[in-house]
């Protein structure tokens, strides 16, 4: 059966045509996963970044160029891409607000890596909740608390509301109360209680972080005394138990009284107490 010399003109143009389209395609793939492949590794050898958002930033680049990437395709087979990006958007609309609690702690937990009000090993407190931040994820924080519970938070609480980090600065200021009898000589307790700061080698004692020794208050059965001194931030709980320590043996030793809650009672009517 003879072939129509039209109509195999007509295949070999369509051949052509669509051949020329599929290589087109092909190579807008291997462009779009060559540069989304490049762009993935340039934001994930940023320094400033933190790894998991680095990491996070890639991989949502690399398959947003791929994404581009299938939409051109599709347009060089004629497919109308506009409708298609409409039914797209409208499902990525629904899933977002059926998801929107988890997108919140993943926005929470792009933030907290941006801004980084804390890292691995800081010891925070937000809330009610207080710990040693172990992970930090687009999710959720991770800690252990003091006496070594395991805790996840979901960003969005973390973010939500005030953060305290106990860790982020070097040095950190404690003031100690300490209490005198109001027989005691009030001088020699100053100086009982220089003495000790003098030995303890954990102070710091410059750029105006001296330490300081003044009357804090007139209590009822005291005379408080405040001690107030700067350390390392590693060093603030040791040195606070070893200086309550030393200042109240060299107290003791100098004839210094730390006085216990008295109270006075005052009977209108003795008499009555008598006679039963």
């Amino acid at each position: 059966m003879d072939i129509d010399i039209t109509q195999y003109e007509t295949l070999i143009e369509l051949g052509i045509t669509w051949g020329i389209k599929a290589i087109s395609a092909l190579l807008i793939l291997i462009v779009g996963w060559m540069v989304g492949n490049w762009l993935k590794k340039r934001i994930n050898n940023l320094k400033k970044l933190d790894g998991t958002l680095s990491s996070f930033l890639g991989v949502f680049v690399k398959y947003a160029i791929l994404a581009v990437s299938l939409v051109a395709v599709l347009g060089q087979f004629g497919i109308q891409t506009a409708s298609l990006l409409a039914v797209l958007g409208a499902a990525g609309l629904a899933i977002g607000l059926a998801l929107q609690g988890t997108l919140s702690n993943v926005a929470a937990g792009a933030m907290l890596l941006i801004l980084r009000p804390f890292k691995i090993g800081d010891y925070i407190e937000f809330g009610s909740t207080g710990g040693t931040v172990i992970s930090l994820g687009l999710f959720g924080t991770e800690l252990n608390t003091v006496d070594n519970k395991y805790v996840f938070a979901p960003n969005s609480s973390v973010w939500g509301g005030e953060i305290i980090n106990y860790t982020k600065n070097k040095q950190r200021r404690q003031d100690l109360s300490i209490g005198i009898s109001y027989g005691s000589d009030i001088n020699k307790a100053f100086q009982t209680i220089q003495n000790v700061l003098k030995t303890e080698k954990r102070l710091i004692g410059t750029n105006g972080k001296e330490p300081v020794i003044a009357v804090e208050a007139m209590a009822d059965s005291s005379v408080n005394i405040k001690v107030r001194v700067w350390t390392k931030t590693e060093d603030y709980f040791q040195t606070q138990w070893d200086l309550l320590k030393a200042i109240k043996e060299e107290l003791d030793k100098d004839g210094i009284g730390i006085p216990f809650p008295t109270r006075t009672l005052e009977i209108s009517n003795p008499e009555a107490l008598i006679k039963k």
